[in-house]
């Protein structure tokens, strides 16, 4: 059994890697770090686990983490994990981090979008970015994952084979995106509250969200030059789920048939890529509470321009269920194993 253990449990990203770790059948859960619940029963802060896993929650201490565990997700704020990761590394633990803080390969980018020093650029040399259907190879092979953001997740599966096969202006894309709340963490947070949020819907972050800087990072390789593009998030009055519209003008006209065959050659082979039909696209209600993708194309003929839709759960495929699908990786496992439930619908 893998023994694994979870820091930041208790958030939102957090508390979903504890749940999906409890059923995973490879996975045996050894800690769980909370700094604010320590002494208490996870199933005290989330009753949805009680009976089902009663497990203590813990202060941090790498020594203990490392004698205990083969594995650590840490689910900490931006700027956390850099502080506490090295710890852990250096005691030959394997980690995925769910933070932004190992994602970059140039810690001057990472500088630049999160307006802080970089304490450890060194293991960024080690990490590898745990998108699994474009770092399949790298990640089987890593110690350190930086675990993807959510919006860049669906948003990079959602252009990378345009962008890989050449055929689209990539002075030209354009995503325009949608996040549940639980995006934002579970801190309290006026502008998240209830009443702020729902039944309404707001654009923030234009032209300054950190994730266009991942987006742009994964896109420019796979373009073998640097991209830059236009990003709009936007919190939409649901729970969970992101929902990206990206648009790119085609450099010749492509049918929505060939641009389908297109994306299902790249993704062959990939379990959570879910490619629709030409004609039909797919919606948060088929993916929330799931690990799939689901994308779906339309081409507009008047201004040659093809129109991307994905779809993600942003806290499965987002955050704990990619760092899962990592761990299994990293572990010589099936990557689908533990995660191939479907979606919840309603």
């Amino acid at each position: 059994m893998i023994r694994a253990g979870v820091l930041g449990g208790t958030g939102y990203a957090g508390i979903e890697v504890v749940r999906l770790l409890i059923q995973h059948p490879e996975t045996e859960l050894c800690r769980i770090v909370s700094q604010s619940y320590a002494g208490k029963k996870i199933s005290e802060v989330y009753p949805s686990l009680m009976g089902i896993c009663d497990l203590e929650c813990s202060a941090l201490d790498a020594d203990d983490i490392a004698a205990s565990c083969d594995v650590v997700f840490t689910a900490l704020p931006h700027g956390a994990s850099k502080e506490v990761i090295p710890l852990l590394y250096e005691k030959g633990l394997r980690v995925i981090d769910l933070s932004g803080d190992f994602r970059y390969n140039d810690p001057a980018v990472y500088e630049l979008w999160y307006e802080q020093p970089h304490s450890h650029p060194e293991l960024l040399k080690e990490a590898v970015y745990g998108l699994c259907e474009l770092h399949r190879e790298e990640i089987k092979k890593a110690r350190l994952i930086g675990n993807p953001g959510c919006y860049t997740t669906c948003s990079i599966t959602a252009l990378a084979p345009l962008v890989d096969a050449g055929i689209v202006d990539n002075k030209s894309l354009i995503i325009d995106a949608k996040s549940g709340v639980t995006g934002a963490g579970r801190g309290l947070n006026l502008p998240n509250l209830f009443c702020e949020c729902t039944e309404t819907m707001k654009a923030y972050k234009i032209a300054t969200h950190r994730h266009t800087s991942e987006i742009e990072q994964e896109l420019s390789l796979l373009a073998g030059e640097d991209i830059i593009l236009s990003f709009t998030p936007h919190l939409a009055p649901m729970k969970r789920g992101i929902l990206a519209t990206c648009y790119a003008n085609l450099k010749v006209y492509h049918s929505p048939e060939e641009l389908v065959a297109l994306y299902r050659k790249f993704y062959e082979g990939d379990p959570f890529i879910r490619i629709y039909d030409a004609g039909s696209l797919p919606e948060i209600k088929h993916i929330a509470g799931s690990n799939y993708i689901g994308i779906g194309l339309e081409v507009d003929k008047r201004l040659n321009r093809v129109v991307v839709v994905s779809c993600i759960d942003n806290l499965i495929k987002g955050a704990a269920g990619q760092a899962v699908q990592n761990m299994n990786l990293l572990f010589g496992l099936d990557e689908g194993t533990g995660l191939m439930s479907a979606g919840m619908y309603l």
